[in-house]
């Protein structure tokens, strides 16, 4: 009897096992993880966008930057105000920023900025709230065929929430 109840159990472990159920300590306690733990994002800051800027480079992005690249991340910071209360993106700032990023010069407008694109439009949030993003980094110059905005760094954002 003894011998059919751990064949039994070595036959059902197989099982777990080969399904890709796994077993792991949690806070002294074993807990049974019926999917793999998901990685979790990187977490990005405006001082890991460049490591470098020069007249003849220009902006040279981050290792930090540059390994995070197709990756999900979380970056903090602040909606600049957008040009319509409805919006697909946004720019994210490190600082609050008062000035609509189409109603002012590049001049006026900070280095280290991250385009943020939205699956489906939302509306504005105040933009002296800290907010948090969450998405797929993607880096390169692009231009938004709609507006004419440039970009050098986007996040498509699968979570926008104010902090």
């Amino acid at each position: 009897m003894l011998k059919q109840v751990i064949k039994y159990l070595s036959a059902a472990l197989i099982l777990l096992l080969a399904s890709g159920i796994s077993f792991t300590a949690g806070g002294g306690h074993p807990r049974l993880l019926l999917m793999p733990e998901a990685e979790a994002a990187v977490e990005l800051s405006f001082d890991d966008l460049y490591k470098a800027a020069s007249t003849e480079e220009g902006l040279v992005f981050s290792d930090t930057l540059k390994n995070a690249e197709g990756e999900d991340v979380v970056m903090h910071g602040f909606m600049a105000p957008p040009l319509t209360p409805t919006i697909n993106f946004f720019v994210l700032t490190e600082e609050p920023m008062s000035i609509c990023p189409f109603c002012s010069s590049d001049a006026d407008w900070p280095a280290n900025i991250v385009v943020v694109q939205l699956a489906s439009p939302v509306t504005a949030l105040p933009f002296d709230k800290p907010i948090r993003v969450e998405g797929i980094l993607s880096l390169g110059t692009q231009v938004d065929a709609e507006t004419g905005f440039v970009s050098l760094i986007r996040i498509q954002a699968n979570d926008l929430s104010e902090e």
